[in-house]
């Protein structure tokens, strides 16, 4: 009986076992990238609702002080004994005081959650832009197993080292 010798096909192309740890390497990386990704993203919405909150709070604390101001032109319109308003009008002057003082910080803080929101947003672009182009690479360089041309490796891993580029800026900044 003759014996059949079946060998794999690319045991006849040395470049598939580098091609394949190629495609290792770069879904690797994509798998980092994207949680990097992912973690940005979340962090983008937690500082947009931090700096939401932020501004309500300030709104909250100028309808307060303008309260208080109103309140206080309709005592003096009235025309009342100020003897007897004199309390209630200090009172009164003193909140407004107090909630246009507590507007000053809170709205610096308002701002700086803005800045850290555009800031994780930015982030968040450039992991999308290296994620993108790492799952090109991928895909080119898996090109190379149907087609076994060698400029499908060597466009995969341009697109990949690019890919890695927008990650590392993504983490840089």
């Amino acid at each position: 009986m003759t014996e059949i010798e079946v060998s794999p096909e690319h045991a006849s192309d040395p470049r598939t076992r580098i091609v394949g740890i190629l495609v290792g390497v770069i879904g690797i990386f994509l798998s980092v990238v994207t949680i990097a990704s992912h973690r940005a993203h979340t962090q983008a919405v937690i500082e947009r609702t931090r700096a939401n909150d932020d501004w309500a709070f300030y709104q909250a604390k100028k309808i307060r002080a303008n309260t208080s101001d109103a309140a206080l032109s309709i005592l003096q319109a009235l025309g009342s004994d100020p003897s007897r308003t004199a309390d209630v009008a200090r009172k009164l002057q003193a909140s407004r005081d107090k909630e246009i003082g507590d507007t000053k910080g809170l709205e610096s803080q308002a701002h700086a959650s803005e800045e850290r929101t555009d800031m994780e947003e930015r982030r968040a672009l450039r992991f999308d832009i290296g994620e993108g182009l790492l799952e090109l690479g991928l895909v080119l360089t898996s090109l190379y197993f149907l087609a076994r041309k060698g400029f499908f490796p060597i466009f995969g891993v341009l697109a990949a080292a690019g890919g890695i580029a927008m990650g590392i800026a993504g983490w840089l900044l």
